[in-house]
């Protein structure tokens, strides 16, 4: 018998409801109930691009008071123009954080961890060691990684020292979480830096990337969390991948943004 459409829709609000609760009470046992997850559009299809996903995600983001030095990271790529979109909105400045996904051994597109700038490396050893890959297998992939990272911390331009964001509160913004990986080792490298609070905002998110993340952080702001999730993409009419040209450009209008701020009195993120 074929499922009626309003009725998988129904199942899955009722999953996405459940799993919301045990996350809720979690939070309760760990003290951290000030975690608020939106989804204000559980059965929507999605976005017409980046850009038309920055701009609803601020709009739910100023449904809460957002402190005047809050600092907006984007994680490049697909973060960038999503984190415009919210530092235009608020007149905060906007700094990216860059970030790599740890693939697993020929099958790249499978993350086994993440790392992120400043030093930060995470590694899933249930997912290693289910998978059975050798300590040699591993390491060449964070070595590859870690190449990848460093040459597009020189071809990007410096950002801001995590360390200027000490006692600050952050919002970290991407374009999608699938598995959560890449934003667990940009909340790593934030906590490592002592910011004030963390709020992760993403137009879309995984029901795993959720579970993943939301006990990291004081809040998590996104349109959708289907219960239904493959990659990203999907919830995207318009999805290029931004190429080094286009981040160029875009990082080119982060400085602005941020330089911008910065003579308004606001906050700076320049080092001292």
């Amino acid at each position: 018998m074929q499922e009626h459409p309003k009725f998988r829709a129904h199942i899955g609000q009722l999953k996405l409801d459940f799993t919301l609760r045990k996350l809720r009470f979690f939070l309760r046992l760990t003290g951290q109930m000030a975690m608020r997850v939106s989804t204000p559009h559980p059965t929507s299809h999605g976005f017409a691009d980046r850009a038309d996903a920055g701009k609803q995600l601020a709009d739910l983001l100023a449904q809460q008071p957002i402190k005047p030095d809050t600092v907006v990271l984007a994680l490049p790529r697909g973060g960038l123009p999503i984190g415009v979109a919210i530092a235009q909105r608020f007149g905060l400045p906007l700094e990216p954080l860059l970030v790599r996904k740890l693939g697993v051994p020929h099958f790249p597109e499978f993350a086994m961890g993440a790392m992120a700038t400043g030093g930060i490396c995470l590694v899933d050893d249930a997912v290693v060691k289910e998978l059975n890959l050798s300590e040699q297998a591993v390491q060449q992939v964070i070595e590859s990684e870690q190449r990848i990272l460093a040459e597009r911390e020189q071809r990007y331009g410096a950002s801001v020292p995590l360390s200027n964001l000490r006692g600050r509160e952050v919002i970290v913004c991407d374009d999608g979480m699938a598995t959560g990986r890449t934003m667990q080792a940009a909340i790593a490298a934030l906590r490592a830096a002592k910011v004030a609070a963390i709020t992760v905002a993403v137009p879309v998110m995984s029901q795993e990337a959720l579970a993943r993340v939301a006990p990291l952080v004081k809040q998590v702001e996104s349109l959708l969390c289907p219960a239904s999730f493959d990659a990203v993409g999907q919830w995207y009419r318009n999805f290029p991948q931004l190429g080094d040209d286009e981040v160029i450009s875009l990082l080119s209008q982060v400085q602005r943004l941020s330089a911008s701020v910065s003579t308004t009195g606001k906050v700076s993120t320049s080092s001292s």
